[in-house]
């Protein structure tokens, strides 16, 4: 038998709603209830940015660095 995916919410006196699907009548099956992620997207300040980046923004030549790091690599 294939799985059956879907998303339902829990009601409030804790029951949860299956969709009609023929498939399953008389049917055994295992049901396992994973509660949904709550997606938190923290936001950053401009001084933790700052302070995360620092460094990385410079104006070093990358080009000549590059160069060098693969010039040595594969002598």
């Amino acid at each position: 038998m294939k799985a059956v995916r879907f998303v339902t919410k829990v009601s409030e006196t804790g029951t949860i709603q299956i969709p009609n699907s023929p498939t399953l009548f008389d049917q055994e099956v295992e049901v396992i209830v994973f509660p949904k992620a709550t997606k938190g997207k923290k936001s950053m300040k401009a001084t933790e940015f700052v302070n995360k980046w620092a460094g990385f923004f410079n104006d070093s030549d990358t080009k000549k660095q590059k160069f060098d790091y693969l010039s040595e690599k594969y002598k």
